[in-house]
């Protein structure tokens, strides 16, 4: 066993780091929920003059700066003023491609609560969230936490305008008359697919609630709004069937029962040939490793879900019925795979 003094310094100044790194992203929680990253403007800014800008105490205000300008969120001037980064300016509510609400999902009051159980998690390999709580995550999300659940949909809206274009690249669509997005969210990949291709007409499925909030685009009298169904319902239970294309992005993280049971629903659904295009973030084969993993440590924690392997998930889809071909990289976190609904 290694002895402590021999550790390189690199070693213990890292480890020391990761062990407090939850601090760090709970300051980018605090300074984008104050609103930091919005009073800040082009010009550096003392501490006091952004406290009375946000309603905050300018020597603790000081500090999460400070704290935060060391991780390159923010940076701190030789005068004591303090400026935005390209890091910093992601948490602005105007960003082009926020993150402001990727990182506030991310630190939600329910993810400090889970996180201490992922022993528990571990050891039995199911997820806490249940037993914490007395319900399933998305039961509790929706009707008990309506400002979490505000925040989760924003997340997934930033998220989808981060990849709508790249898979809107990436997604060949010739001859395709309809496509549906399965548990679609707001419709922001739809939306991109439908200006790309003028001809195109569109499902958005997912549940009624979420629906219900679809992007202004998609909805009576908005620029697709003649092109597009909005349909409510779980995914689990039914899907339209009259679709030549099937997109599911991001949905299939519960355990392996359910994205098999997920799947099959599809592909009852759907015509022989239709096909199913499945885009999810991969454990292996991906550049940004860091995030995706952490994704799969809180799947686990939140539904006993997680993220897959290219051969994981391939795997799942074929013991759904589906006869899978390609996959390949659409940016440096998704893969999409293409499939079809099996010919009688």
């Amino acid at each position: 066993m290694e002895n402590t003094e021999t550790v390189v310094p690199e070693a213990v100044l890292r480890m020391r780091e990761l062990a407090h790194s939850a601090v760090c992203a709970a300051a980018i929680r605090a300074a984008a929920r104050l609103g930091v990253p919005d009073a800040l403007g082009d010009t550096p800014a003392t501490a006091a003059a952004l406290a009375s800008e946000v309603d905050a105490d300018a020597d603790a205000l000081a500090r999460l700066l400070r704290a935060l300008s060391s991780y390159g969120v923010f940076a701190e001037e030789p005068d004591g003023r303090f400026a935005h980064t390209t890091m910093s300016r992601l948490l602005r509510e105007d960003a082009p491609r926020g993150l402001k609400y990727n990182a506030l999902w991310a630190t939600e009051p329910w993810s400090w609560e889970v996180l201490p159980r992922l022993e528990e998690a571990v050891r039995t390999g199911k997820g806490v969230f249940e037993g914490l709580h007395g319900k399933q995550f998305f039961d509790y999300l929706h009707d008990g936490v309506p400002e979490s659940a505000e925040v989760f949909d924003k997340a997934m809206t930033q998220s989808s305008l981060l990849s709508a274009r790249a898979i809107a690249d990436a997604l060949d669509l010739g001859g395709v008359t309809t496509v549906a997005d399965i548990a679609g969210g707001q419709g922001r990949v739809l939306a991109t697919l439908l200006e790309r291709h003028p001809s195109l007409r569109g499902i958005l499925f997912d549940l009624p609630e979420v629906v219900a909030g679809a992007d202004p685009r998609l909805r009576e009298g908005g620029a697709f709004g003649g092109r597009v169904r909005l349909v409510g319902g779980d995914c689990r239970r039914s899907v339209p069937g009259d679709a030549d294309v099937y997109l599911l992005k991001n949905i299939l993280e519960m355990d392996d029962e359910r994205t098999v049971e997920i799947l099959r629903t599809v592909a009852a659904a759907g015509r022989p040939g239709s096909r199913v295009v499945v885009l999810e973030n991969l454990i292996d084969g991906s550049p940004e490793l860091k995030f995706t993993t952490a994704m799969d440590l809180l799947l686990l924690l939140n539904v006993g879900g997680r993220k897959h392997t290219k051969d994981g998930l391939v795997a799942l889809m074929e013991k759904a019925g589906l006869v899978v071909g390609e996959c390949r990289a659409v940016n440096s976190y998704l893969h999409l795979f293409e499939s079809t609904i099996p010919r009688s």
